[in-house]
C-alpha cells in the first residue's frame, strides 16, 4: 500500500498545474477513482471534483477535502519526480494531500466500517483563495450535500505524522491593500518644486508598522506587511506616482475592519500633510479557517487513534480557502506533521526545494478513514 501511494504522489508531483488549471491533475484523480470504483462528478468549480462513497442506511453525511493546485516556482530539486513543466511546482504538499485523499478512497471501500455518506471533494485553485467559492458557487453543497467539511495541510515545521488541532481559529484571514499615492514629480536636482512621491510613501510605510503594536490589542494576533513599493521615477527623476501593496492577517472581523480603517486613515493623512492623494483598494481574500467544537472533538478523536495529536495547537497566520467552506458548514481542518527526523520533509511550503514526505502517507490514510468512521458510525 505504501509503494502504490508513492508512486500515486510521484504521478501528481510531475504534473503541476496552477490554479483552474489542474486538467491533467483532474484526469489522474479521476483514473485512479474509476480503478478504485468510486463514482464521480467532475467539472465542479471549473476543474473540481465529488466524488460520493455511501454504505449501509445511515443518513450522515460528511465531506473529506483535499486541494489540489500547484504554485509558480521553479523546482531546484533533483529528485527523478520533479516537476516536468519549467515554473511551476508541488511546493505545498497539494500533491500528498490529493495522494491521503485517493489513500482514504480505497481503504474505506475495501474495508467499510462506517454507515452514511462520504464526499471525497478535489478542490482546485486554493492557492488563489478562489477555488472554495468556485465550487461552492457551482452548486457544491446543493448538488452534494453534507453535514460537516473535513481539511488536512501538512506542515514542514511539525514532526512527520503528529496531527494537530484546534477549536476556533487555526489559521488567518488574509486582506490585500494597494495604497496609490499621487503627488507631482520632477527633476531630482529641484525637489522643491514638487510633491515627493516616494517621500511620502516611505513615510507611509514606517506609518503602517504602527497599526498593529499601537492600534490593536497585543493579545490579538495581527500581521501588516507592506510588500510592493513601484514608483514611476527614475535615476534623475523624482516621481509622481507611487504604489503601495501589501498583506494583512487577523483572525476577527472586527480586526480586519480596524486594519483597513487605520489603513485609509495614515494613507489620507499623510499624503495630505505633503499636499498629495492617495487612492486606497483593500481586499478580502481568504477568510479565517475557523473550527467547530463538536467536529474538533471528532477529528481529535479520530486521530488519536492513528499517531500522536496536539489538540489545542497554535494558530497559524498563513490563510487557506477550506476557511469559506467552513463559513457553510461546521467542520475542521487539520494539520499533519511533515519533518521527519532527520529532516527529510523539513523544507518551508512554498519553497523551491520543498517536497512532500512520502513516510507520512499511510499516516494521512489512516487519519481520513478513522475520521469517516468515527463521524459517520457503524
Amino acid at each position: 500500500m505504501s509503494n502504490s501511494l508513492t508512486d500515486l504522489r510521484r504521478q501528481f508531483h510531475r504534473i503541476p498545474e496552477l490554479g483552474f488549471e489542474e486538467s491533467r491533475t483532474a484526469d489522474l484523480v479521476c483514473r485512479t477513482l474509476d480503478e478504485i470504483g468510486v463514482p464521480y462528478e467532475r467539472g465542479i468549480g471549473g476543474t473540481g471534483i465529488v466524488a460520493t462513497l455511501t454504505l449501509g442506511s445511515g443518513t450522515g453525511c460528511i465531506g473529506l477535502r483535499a486541494d489540489m493546485d500547484a504554485l509558480p516556482i521553479e523546482e531546484t530539486s533533483d529528485v527523478d519526480w520533479r516537476s516536468r513543466y519549467p515554473g511551476r511546482m508541488h511546493a505545498c504538499g497539494h500533491d500528498g494531500h490529493m495522494t491521503m485523499l485517493l489513500g482514504a478512497a480505497r481503504e474505506l471501500t475495501r474495508q467499510a466500517g462506517f454507515d452514511g455518506t462520504v464526499r471525497f471533494i478535489f478542490q482546485p485553485a486554493e492557492e488563489h483563495g478562489k477555488g472554495a467559492v468556485a465550487m461552492m458557487k457551482d452548486g457544491l453543497f446543493d448538488r452534494f450535500p453534507a453535514d460537516a467539511v473535513y481539511g488536512l495541510h501538512n506542515m514542514p515545521s511539525r514532526p512527520a505524522g503528529q496531527i494537530a488541532m484546534r477549536r476556533g481559529p487555526i489559521m488567518a484571514a488574509e486582506d490585500n491593500f494597494a495604497v496609490r499615492i499621487t503627488g507631482r514629480g520632477g527633476h531630482s536636482a529641484m525637489p522643491h518644486l514638487g510633491q515627493d512621491a516616494l517621500t511620502i510613501g516611505a513615510a507611509l510605510v514606517t506609518g503602517l508598522q504602527t497599526i498593529v503594536s499601537r492600534s490593536i490589542d497585543p493579545v490579538d494576533g495581527a500581521v501588516v506587511s507592506a510588500t510592493e513599493f513601484l514608483t514611476d521615477g527614475a535615476v534623475n527623476v523624482i516621481p509622481t506616482n507611487v504604489t503601495i501593496k501589501g498583506d494583512c492577517r487577523s483572525f476577527r472581523p472586527d480586526i480586519s475592519s480596524l486594519i483597513e480603517a487605520r489603513i485609509r486613515t495614515l494613507a489620507d493623512g499623510i499624503c495630505a500633510a505633503h499636499g498629495a492623494t492617495s487612492t486606497i483598494t483593500y481586499d478580502r481574500v481568504f477568510p479565517p479557517t475557523i473550527n467547530s467544537a463538536a467536529e474538533t472533538a471528532i477529528s481529535e478523536a479520530a486521530a488519536r487513534t492513528v499517531s500522536a495529536v496536539e489538540a489545542d495547537c497554535p494558530p497559524v497566520m498563513a490563510s487557506e480557502d477550506f476557511g469559506a467552506m467552513l463559513l457553510e458548514k461546521p467542520g475542521c481542518y487539520a494539520l499533519i506533521g511533515n519533518r521527519g527526523p532527520d529532516g527529510k520533509g523539513g523544507t518551508a511550503l512554498h519553497n523551491a526545494a520543498y517536497d512532500f514526505n512520502d513516510d507520512i502517507l499511510p499516516t494521512g490514510v489512516a487519519y481520513w478513514v478513522a475520521l469517516a468512521r468515527a463521524a459517520l458510525p457503524a
